[in-house]
């Protein structure tokens, strides 16, 4: 069983590094409390995405891309920090 609980810990203890969209963009993002910021190219993106979103996410994880998850805000952003492998974890 998948915790989603488990998942945002390690999304927490990511922030700060660089992840990837399906199409190779580069991103970091911060997490100023339940929700996460995401910066690319520089500029922060003007969008949170909340704890709720990453967790519904989750729920349709794997996924095979961002269309799969088009309901989840920033879905391009949300489906690459859930599945890069430091956040799944090998749990999905």
């Amino acid at each position: 069983m998948v915790s989603f609980d488990d998942a945002w810990t390690r999304i927490e203890s990511h922030a700060g590094q660089t992840f990837h969209t399906i199409t190779g963009l580069p991103f970091t993002y911060r997490v100023p409390g339940d929700y996460v910021k995401v910066t690319r190219g520089g500029r922060e993106i003007n969008r949170s995405l909340s704890r709720t979103n990453f967790r519904k996410a989750c729920a349709h994880m794997p996924a095979k891309g961002p269309s799969d998850i088009k309901e989840s805000q920033g879905s391009a952003y949300t489906w690459a920090i859930l599945m890069d492998r430091r956040i799944r974890a090998d749990e999905w």
